[in-house]
């Protein structure tokens, strides 16, 4: 240890030094190429937030295991509609369905980043005989360009 002390007095200061800034800018590259090599090392390195990419992955539980969407309270039935076009409306959603029926809320499902639709929703429709027929009428239907898929939602609650 004395030896190593003894590089940074007198003559040889300079250059272990340079060694020392040398050698922690290698152990940095070489962390940021194993990172990239071998998955996330859970810091923020190289100027990515890694960590928070790998924890939002170890969060994420089976589909059985998420806490289920619960029926509406007002005892209306919920449909689900599904392969929809990405470019439809909330609203034009609610027009196909209210050529059937009334309709309380028609939503779409999107992504929390963009915003941008994943080409599925829900309609909640207060008469079961009214949802039944928009189901019937509207199944297999080209909208947009797609054939929608509607069904009644699955509640797990």
């Amino acid at each position: 240890m004395n030896e190593v002390m003894n590089l940074f007095q007198g003559a040889t200061r300079s250059p272990a030094i340079i060694l020392a800034v040398a050698a922690f800018v290698l152990g940095v590259v070489c962390m940021c190429i194993v990172c990239k090599v071998f998955g996330s090392c859970g810091k923020t390195a190289c100027g990515k937030s890694i960590g928070k990419a790998s924890s939002r992955k170890a969060e994420e539980k089976p589909f059985e295991k998420r806490k289920p969407h619960p029926a509406p309270a007002d005892g209306s039935i919920e449909i689900y509609v599904g392969n929809l076009s990405y470019d439809m409306t909330e609203e034009q959603l609610r027009q196909a369905f209210e050529a059937h029926g009334k309709v309380n809320v028609a939503r779409l499902v999107t992504e929390r980043r963009s915003g941008r639709s994943k080409g599925f929703g829900f309609v909640q429709m207060p008469d079961r005989a009214e949802a039944e027929k928009a189901i019937a009428a509207l199944n297999d239907t080209e909208v947009m360009g797609r054939k929608m898929r509607c069904n009644v939602a699955k509640n797990l609650i």
